[in-house]
């Protein structure tokens, strides 16, 4: 009788222990997921940071090229007064000036056409920084 008890009570012990190792399994189960959980948590952060260094990145080429535009229209400008210097010491060296009214007409239309280039230019450019703000 007292072996029985014995055996009962190590079949009762034997018991609680696979009740103690099952929930332990499910704590175990349960910190997994929560790690996974993070883990997918912190992956997705990074994958933000990422998105969002890509597009830093981009908006910094576009003003690279912003500027690289600006740079050219600068030097076109530079370039055309030059020029247009330079026609105007020949013309006044050959006298051409107070000799041909002509001249004079179509250097203001060429400086007409000048100034609506300018401004053509200066309307792309508002229109490109509206882009880049939106």
């Amino acid at each position: 009788m007292e072996k029985e008890r014995d055996g009962e009570r190590e079949m009762e012990r034997e018991m609680e222990r696979e009740r103690w190792r099952e929930r332990d399994g499910e704590r175990e189960r349960d910190g997994e997921r929560e790690r996974d959980g993070e883990r997918e948590r912190d992956e997705e952060r990074e994958m933000e940071r990422e998105r969002w260094r890509e597009r830093d990145g981009e908006r910094e080429m576009e003003r690279e090229r912003w500027r690289e535009r600006e740079r050219d229209v600068e030097r076109e400008r530079d370039e055309e007064r030059e020029m247009e210097r330079e026609r105007d010491g020949e013309r006044e060296r050959d006298g051409e000036r107070e000799r041909d009214g002509e001249r004079d007409g179509e250097r203001e239309m060429e400086r007409e056409r000048w100034r609506e280039r300018e401004m053509e230019r200066e309307r792309d450019g508002e229109r490109e920084m509206k882009r880049e703000r939106l």
